[in-house]
């Protein structure tokens, strides 16, 4: 079955969240939502919502909702507000406590936005949030800048789609890197853009980590990750030379892939295979 994400546009309804010259939060996280979850469901995640129009539901409402659907994660969108305006900005995402999945999750999520241009303000424990506290899910809660800070108003407007965008991969990739979904359900980007990647259109630093091709010849190697953030990239990378895994990292289609060895047998290649799912990674064999 495929992975479900119960996604959760906060307020709505009687309750209109922050509001900031005439602009109300309910609106802004019901357009944010609704666009992650158009960028999941093209990835072949089964999207669920608390909300899809101005309504309002309660956040134990929310909570009970999500399970009751048996949904296998709960993500919430919000904006932030500060007491005094225009003094506080950036992105930040709660969790119930700073453990397991939904930790890696968020942080996945903030370093996205923060590629956008957000100031990262890291994450945070809020055990007392209702749909923190009672869904029975791993449970984030993201608040997408401060809707009474001009400047993240101005990255919010200009960069919508970038934001969406940003919210989903930090998703996707968290589910990636767990072996939760398949490499395949990453968001595809523009082979012509990867100037607008992080690390730009080269890979500094990573001299030498072109898999060899061999002149026609087949050759296999393993792939254990493929990323649109490079960080995640390194991070795997990092994780498996510690354990005197060969892994090297490749750009390649807008992807920042890490593969181990490279073997002139298919038979070489599932031998390595086999070690790597043994570690409890998630691999694929790739012929160049």
């Amino acid at each position: 079955m495929p992975y479900s994400i119960m996604l959760d546009a906060g307020h709505g309804g009687k309750d209109p969240g922050a509001v900031y010259n005439g602009r109300q939060e309910k609106d802004d996280t019901l357009a944010l939502t609704l666009a992650v979850g158009e960028i999941l469901q093209g990835r072949g995640i089964d999207v669920l919502y608390t909300r899809t129009t101005d309504v309002y539901e309660s956040p134990y409402q929310k909570a009970m909702e999500a399970n009751e659907a048996g949904a296998d994660f709960f993500v919430s969108i919000h904006r932030n507000s500060y007491p005094t305006d225009n003094t506080a900005s950036g992105v930040e995402t709660l969790v119930y406590d700073r453990s397991g999945l939904k930790l890696q999750m968020a942080e996945n999520i903030d370093e996205q936005l923060e590629a956008i241009g957000f100031v990262n303000l890291g994450v945070k424990e809020r055990p007392g949030l209702v749909v923190l506290r009672r869904t029975r899910m791993p449970a984030v809660l993201v608040e997408a800048g401060f809707i009474n800070s001009n400047t993240d108003n101005q990255l919010f407007d200009d960069n919508f789609g970038g934001i969406a965008l940003a919210i989903a991969e930090g998703i996707l990739d968290t589910l990636q890197m767990n072996g939760l979904i398949g490499n395949d359900m990453l968001p595809d980007s523009d082979p012509g853009d990867t100037d607008n990647m992080p690390g730009g259109g080269n890979t500094p630093g990573r001299p030498g980590n072109e898999p060899g091709h061999s002149g026609g010849i087949p050759q296999y190697t393993v792939q254990a990750g493929a990323f649109r953030n490079g960080a995640y990239a390194d991070r795997l990378q990092k994780e498996l030379l510690e354990q005197d895994f060969p892994a090297v990292t490749s750009q390649d289609g807008g992807l920042y892939r890490v593969t181990v060895g490279t073997f002139p047998t298919l038979d070489e290649a599932a031998d390595m295979e086999r070690r790597l799912k043994r570690a409890g990674y998630q691999t694929v064999i790739v012929s160049s």
